[in-house]
C-alpha cells in the first residue's frame, strides 16, 4: 500500500467529515477564510525578512563610516 499522509482516499474521508460537521454552506466561507489568513501570514513574513535586510543594510553602511 503507497506510503504518506495524504492520499486519495484519506482527502475523501476529510472532506466527507467536513462536509458533516459544517455543512456544504459554511464550507467555502471557512476555505476563503482560511485563504486569507494563510497570505496574510506569508506577507507577514515576507515584511519581517525585509525589514532585517534593510537593518542589515543600514548596520553595514554606518559601520563603513
Amino acid at each position: 500500500m503507497g506510503e504518506g499522509l495524504f492520499q486519495p482516499t484519506h482527502l475523501l474521508l476529510i472532506l466527507i467529515v467536513a462536509m458533516l460537521l459544517f455543512g456544504p454552506k459554511k464550507l467555502p466561507e471557512l476555505g476563503k477564510a482560511l485563504g486569507e489568513s494563510i497570505r496574510g501570514f506569508k506577507e507577514a513574513i515576507n515584511s519581517s525578512g525585509e525589514d532585517k535586510k534593510e537593518s542589515n543594510d543600514s548596520e553595514k553602511s554606518q559601520n563603513r563610516n
